[in-house]
């Protein structure tokens, strides 16, 4: 007598989104595109960072951007000025993408007009970690008026990340509890070769000339 083979739920969602994570590498490769999945919680600058990115960028690279959030299409308005070409994803009540929504995105888009894209995922620290959109590396921004132990109070979605950027950095002598040092100290603990910028978009003084200069030198990462 034939046994049911029974599948667990998970373990078909799983499958599922394996196989259009590599539709959505495949895809990057044959279109020599780099993806950088922009993580972080509320606030803490995310389509700023991509703004100014864009603006230090856009006359030597093709860029795209997929704009990831709840609801409103805001913030893609604010990149489609830039005049960039921008995709906005919805997801009403799940709090981050997956590399199906990001499939379907990619289909709509010119992926041979796109030489960086970025995703900005849906702001969260918690779910986005655990769901690989196919992207070549993994960006957490953090800023100074969060405080310096997110690493600690997050531990997996900086184990997940390649890259952590500070932002707002202008606003550090306003946090005096907050160092740098301490920021990135327990980000290395959690994942001694993170990658590590500190950026500042506003005041007196603009810093983002060593992120900028590493975007320029990024190759491909199969994660």
């Amino acid at each position: 007598m034939n046994k049911i083979k029974q599948i667990p739920v998970l373990e078909r969602v799983a499958k599922a989104n394996e196989i259009f994570v590599n539709e959505i590498r495949e895809n990057f490769r044959k279109n020599d595109i780099i993806c950088f999945n922009i993580m972080g919680s509320p606030g803490c600058g995310k389509t700023t960072f991509i703004e100014n990115t864009i603006l230090k960028l856009k006359d030597k690279k093709k860029i795209a951007v997929i704009e990831g959030d709840l609801a409103t299409t805001i913030d893609a308005e604010r990149i489609r000025d830039l005049g960039v070409d921008v995709f906005q994803i919805n997801t009403g009540a799940m709090c981050h993408l997956d590399a199906r929504l990001i499939r379907e995105a990619l289909a709509k888009m010119d992926l041979s007009n796109i030489d960086l894209l970025f995703i900005e995922n849906v702001g969260n620290l918690v779910c986005p970690s655990s769901h690989d959109l196919g992207e070549d590396y993994r960006i957490i921004l953090a800023s100074v008026p969060e405080g310096p132990h997110k690493p600690k109070k997050y531990p997996v979605i900086y184990k997940e990340a390649d890259v952590v950027v500070i932002t707002k950095a202008d606003l550090l002598e306003h946090f005096p509890d907050f160092t740098v040092e301490t920021l990135f100290g327990h980000a290395k603990e959690i994942k001694p070769d993170i990658i590590t910028f500190k950026v500042a978009l506003k005041g007196k003084e603009i810093i983002m000339d060593e992120w900028i200069q590493w975007l320029l030198n990024a190759k491909p990462n199969n994660r």
